[in-house]
C-alpha cells in the first residue's frame, strides 16, 4: 500500500489534488463573502429585511416557547429549515450570477467573431467557363 501511494503520489496526482482543494477553499470563501456581504444585505432591503435564518419548527413544547433560533436549541430540539433555505437561495444567487456573467461572455465572444471571409477568387478555369456560359446565353 506504500508503494502504491508513493507511485500515485510520483505522479503529480497529490500535487494537482491540493491546489485543487486550496482553490476550491479560497473560492467558496469568495463566494460565501459576496453572497453574504454584498448580495443578501441588498435582497434584504428589497424584502423588508425578511431573514430566514431565524426559521425553525419546534419539535419539544418547551422550544416551541422560544422566540428565536439560538434560544429555542437550548430548550429543547428544533428542525432548523431556515438556513437550508438560506443556503438553497445562496446557490441559485450565485448559479444566476454566474449564468449572467457566462451569458454575457458568449454575447462578447460572438461580437467578436468577424464576418466570414470573402470567397476566394475563382480560377482561371472557372472564369473562362463563366465566360462561355455567360456568351452561349446571349447566342
Amino acid at each position: 500500500m506504500l508503494k502504491e501511494f508513493r507511485e500515485f503520489a510520483m505522479k503529480g496526482n497529490v500535487v494537482d489534488l491540493a491546489v485543487g482543494v486550496v482553490i476550491g477553499a479560497a473560492f467558496g470563501a469568495i463566494v460565501n463573502s459576496l453572497v453574504g456581504d454584498i448580495i443578501m444585505p441588498i435582497i434584504g432591503a428589497v424584502t423588508g429585511g425578511l431573514d430566514f435564518s431565524n426559521y425553525f419548527i419546534a419539535l419539544s413544547k418547551k422550544a416551541a416557547e422560544a422566540t428565536n433560533l439560538a434560544d429555542a436549541k437550548k430548550l429543547g430540539a428544533v428542525l432548523a429549515y431556515g438556513s437550508f433555505l438560506t443556503i438553497t437561495l445562496n446557490f441559485f444567487i450565485v448559479a444566476f450570477v454566474l449564468f449572467m456573467v457566462i451569458r454575457g461572455m458568449n454575447q462578447l465572444k460572438r461580437k467578436q467573431e468577424a464576418a466570414p471571409a470573402a470567397p476566394p477568387k475563382p480560377s482561371a478555369e472557372v472564369e473562362l467557363l463563366t465566360e462561355i456560359r455567360d456568351l452561349l446565353k446571349k447566342a
